[in-house]
């Protein structure tokens, strides 16, 4: 159950047995519908009676529809599961308002699922819910749909990937600094820049500043069943973000055979061994250090062996 997106509203079946009710209300933020409390009930009702649902499983904490959903299926007496995706934290307005919610919706839930370690931590400070009640059910990705390049890569230009979504959050403004330093102490070093939003215009601007067109080649948006494509043109993987519960894309790099260099932050550093991930602060000057460590580590490292480890 989800809300209207665009024109689209009403009932949907898709493959693999899913029904997907598109509840007619348009969000108004973030992707999120107003918060009315009380108004949604009738349709939870009405739909956990008609398809006589067994447990309610809400996700993500900035979701109104999941908050109320929850709290309505507790009222009917069924069993509710909550799941995390992401840190939030302690200080900021929306955080200090958000986990005021999260204390009043999960005061009464049966379990709740978080997806590493870091962040179950985090869900239990923030709401008060008993750590015997979360669970730690780390994000998977299907390895048969992210599978290494069949030729392996010559090492004479080195590929660089980044693939995310170009907000603050995700270390655009980090990329903005990394790159050009690497650019320079390695004549052999090529980007592509995978992902839109907000941070795209400060990368162009610095491509155009350094003059670097010829070697950080921008994509724009990537649609996800073009993903695979994008990583196998490449060596290394780059995540820069400066907050991250998990990060489900350095496991769909790892897959494709990638080595990967990350910020050390949230629940990144359980995400692979320590043979698969070079891991930094998020600093511009130890993110060089990373790449260079990575580079280096490159001629030992084997895609199909790699892609076998995580399968």
């Amino acid at each position: 159950m989800t809300h209207a997106y665009e024109n689209r509203s009403g009932v949907r079946y898709v493959t693999n047995g899913l029904k997907v009710y598109y509840v007619p209300w348009r969000p108004f933020l973030m992707q999120n519908t107003l918060p009315t409390l009380f108004l949604t009930f009738p349709v939870v009702r009405t739909i956990i009676i008609r398809e006589r649902i067994s447990v309610v499983h809400g996700h993500q904490a900035f979701s109104t529809l999941c908050h109320e959903a929850l709290m309505h299926a507790r009222t009917m007496g069924y069993k509710v599961v909550f799941t995390d995706h992401s840190l939030y934290g302690f200080a900021d307005a929306g955080s200090i308002h958000m986990n005021k919610v999260l204390q009043f919706t999960l005061a009464d839930i049966d379990q709740a699922i978080c997806v590493s370690h870091t962040s179950k931590e985090n869900t239990v400070l923030r709401s008060g819910i008993s750590p015997e009640k979360v669970f730690m059910v780390p994000n998977a990705v299907d390895t048969a749909m992210f599978t290494p390049s069949p030729e392996r890569l010559s090492c004479d230009e080195i590929v660089i990937v980044v693939i995310s979504r170009l907000v603050y959050r995700k270390g655009a403004d980090l990329l903005v600094e990394v790159i050009p330093e690497v650019c320079r102490l390695f004549p052999k070093v090529r980007f592509i820049i995978g992902g839109d939003g907000p941070k795209r215009v400060r990368l162009e601007e610095m491509r155009e500043k350094f003059s670097l067109q010829d070697r950080v080649e921008m994509l724009g948006a990537v649609p996800h069943a073009q993903v695979r494509s994008v990583l196998i043109s490449g060596h290394i993987f780059l995540n820069s973000s400066l907050t991250e519960a998990f990060c489900i894309a350095i496991l769909e790099a790892a897959s494709c055979g990638l080595l990967t260099v990350s910020t050390r932050v949230g629940g990144v550093p359980e995400v692979l061994p320590d043979d698969m991930i070079v891991l930094a602060e998020p600093a511009p000057e130890d993110m060089v250090r990373a790449v260079r460590k990575a580079i280096d580590m490159l001629p030992g490292i084997n895609p199909q062996v790699m892609h076998l480890q995580l399968g």
